[in-house]
């Protein structure tokens, strides 16, 4: 499981530029399931049988984007502006290794150096205005060779090991998603059952609207990853979940109230195979559910 995620974590898939990592699920399942179709939005859509047929039609899907960048504009002296495709805190954007394009061009993302900063900007986060990818190019001709506006921007892919059984990786959140489901189409499954690769996700989860009225199911299960907050500042339900403490059962998030008798179906179920799981009432989040 874990060899696969750091491999899906590898691929790049920023919103609405999700080809890269779709292709890459799209070759996994071509060789386990009895059907694979792509929809007009670039949702992958797998059909695998089982022993039975069930009376209801159940969809398990998990979305494969990541958030990123996209870039809007490129400077006289080569720079390159750009917008965040999907919610990125931009304290975290100083200093990032990116790729551009295609062609994965480079990029390191800088601001105005901090001794030409005016003493009212001093210890205030730049705005995204203010940012920009340097990609080492000194005209805005010599950058136009090699990027475009409306590029898609990557985070550096390198995924790292550390501490005991923990790793760290773009895209982990959807991609843990997508890794399971990948790993479940494996097995013999007891029912038919259609899994989705939604894409879209971190601009408003476009993407499972449509694959919902094309699969119509009476059963939808969608499989993505919340934030803990478990740092030492952090106590009590503001935690939300802890790493390693089982899989969450949402009842509630931002975007969608979940069906209560599917959620205690779920603890119930997992309590009798004896699963740790956690259950969180309210999440200020929210996933593809709210498509």
């Amino acid at each position: 499981m874990t060899d696969l995620l750091t491999k899906l974590c590898a691929v790049d898939g920023v919103s609405g530029d999700e080809g890269k990592v779709r292709d890459f699920i799209k070759a996994y399942a071509e060789n386990l399931a009895d059907s694979v179709y792509e929809d007009t939005m670039g949702n992958l859509i797998v059909f695998k049988k089982g022993e039975k047929t069930p009376s209801k039609t159940v969809m398990l899907s998990a979305p494969p984007p990541e958030a990123g960048l996209m870039v809007t504009d490129i400077t006289d002296d080569g720079y390159l502006k750009f917008v965040c495709v999907g919610d990125i805190d931009r304290r975290v954007l100083m200093g990032k290794e990116v790729y551009v394009g295609e062609n994965r061009v480079y990029g390191v993302i800088g601001s105005k150096a901090i001794h030409l900063a005016k003493p009212d900007e001093l210890g205030k986060i730049p705005k995204t205005d203010d940012m920009y990818i340097d990609i080492g190019a000194p005209t805005r001709e010599k950058a136009e060779k090699l990027v475009a506006p409306a590029d898609t921007v990557s985070f550096d892919n390198t995924v790292i090991a550390y501490g005991g059984g923990m790793i760290k990786g773009k895209g982990i959140s959807g991609r843990a998603g997508c890794c399971v489901l990948m790993k479940l189409m494996e097995k013999a499954l007891p029912y038919d059952c259609t899994f989705v690769f939604t894409v879209q996700k971190e601009i408003g989860s476009r993407g499972v609207l449509g694959a919902a009225f094309r699969v119509k199911p009476d059963i939808a299960l969608i499989l993505d990853g919340i934030p803990s907050a478990d740092v030492p500042s952090v106590s009590g339900l503001k935690k939300i979940c802890s790493p390693k403490a089982g899989p969450v059962v949402l009842y509630m998030d931002k975007g969608t109230i979940y069906d209560k008798k599917l959620c205690l179906t779920l603890t119930e179920t997992a309590q009798e195979k004896g699963i740790e799981i956690q259950t969180v009432a309210s999440y200020p989040g929210k996933t593809d559910a709210s498509g």
